[in-house]
């Protein structure tokens, strides 16, 4: 699964500067590599017995699941609009 072009015409619907876009979309990336390596640290941490964190052997194949890219699940929450966010506000020189 691969990227796919966003014009900027779409990532304007949501906030006129590109830059809050990119930010926004790439904050929301990190935010969901966390909780998917949250979610397999608590799993892994279930398999394993107490008190041994020898290495886990490799899963099979057949076991394998592909997930969404999380940069592409990003850009499509933030193109539905299904992101919020507020500015921290700007600077005092």
């Amino acid at each position: 699964m691969s990227i796919k072009t966003l014009s900027m015409r779409e990532m304007e619907k949501q906030s006129e500067d590109v830059f809050e876009s990119v930010i926004v979309m790439s904050n929301r990336a990190r935010q969901i590599n966390q909780n998917r390596f949250m979610d397999a640290a608590i799993r892994d941490a279930e398999e394993s017995e107490l008190g041994v964190f020898d290495e886990l052997p490799p899963e099979p194949k057949e076991n394998y699941e592909e997930e969404i890219k999380s940069t592409t699940q990003a850009m499509d929450e933030y193109v539905a609009g299904k992101l919020k966010w507020r500015n921290s506000g700007e600077l005092d020189i």
